[in-house]
């Protein structure tokens, strides 16, 4: 069942990355898209839940919504982004969680590409629907925020990306207790952006 979820994921991705109405490029332009499958693993941070461990995968879709805005060093283009997160994994210390996740925003500033490389800031949030309680003993629904910092090493077509990002998961009072888990993570993606022809 597993493999055949990470096959679909697959196939998925390289229809979204492949070629269809769509040019691909290099770097971000406003009024252009982004397509990406990445995927993500790190570590609780915080007293009991510091050794729960995570891992995710997911597809993100984003339109660059300006031009190159800003003064001197911060620069960029400003990007709102949707994913879909089809395989969120948590191991805790009494078991391991298996779930999906949806996130409807991602905030994302591109910096001014430099030398082949895009700096990148990001906030987020969405929802996490697991088949267990995480933490143990809470709720099976949890929402997610996020920041992250990250960098996109463009290729002539695509792109890959690695960021460093802080995951806080909490049920938000729908129970209680409500300890919520700070995560620390790392993530790689590989993705395109891409402009209409």
């Amino acid at each position: 069942m597993k493999r055949r979820g990470a096959a679909l994921l697959v196939l998925l991705g390289g229809s979204l990355l492949g070629p269809s109405g769509v040019r691909g490029q290099a770097a971000p332009v406003g009024g252009g898209k982004e397509v990406q499958v990445w995927t993500g693993g790190g570590r609780g941070l915080n007293g009991s839940t510091s050794d729960t461990g995570v891992w995710n995968l997911g597809l993100r879709y984003g339109w660059v919504l300006t031009d190159l805005v800003g003064p001197g060093p911060l620069r960029g283009r400003f990007e709102y982004a949707v994913e879909v997160v089809p395989a969120f994994v948590l191991t805790q210390r009494t078991n391991t969680a298996y779930g999906i996740g949806l996130n409807p925003f991602a905030l994302k500033w591109d910096f001014v590409p430099r030398h082949g490389v895009v700096p990148y800031a990001e906030i987020g949030g969405g929802t996490l629907f697991s088949n267990t309680e995480v933490p143990a003993g809470t709720s099976r629904v949890n929402f997610t925020t996020s920041g992250a910092i990250g960098l996109h090493f463009l290729r002539r077509k695509n792109n890959w990306s690695a960021e460093v990002r802080f995951m806080h998961i909490s049920n938000a009072g729908l129970a209680t207790p409500n300890p919520g888990i700070n995560t620390i993570q790392v993530r790689i993606g590989f993705g395109r952006f891409t402009q209409l022809q």
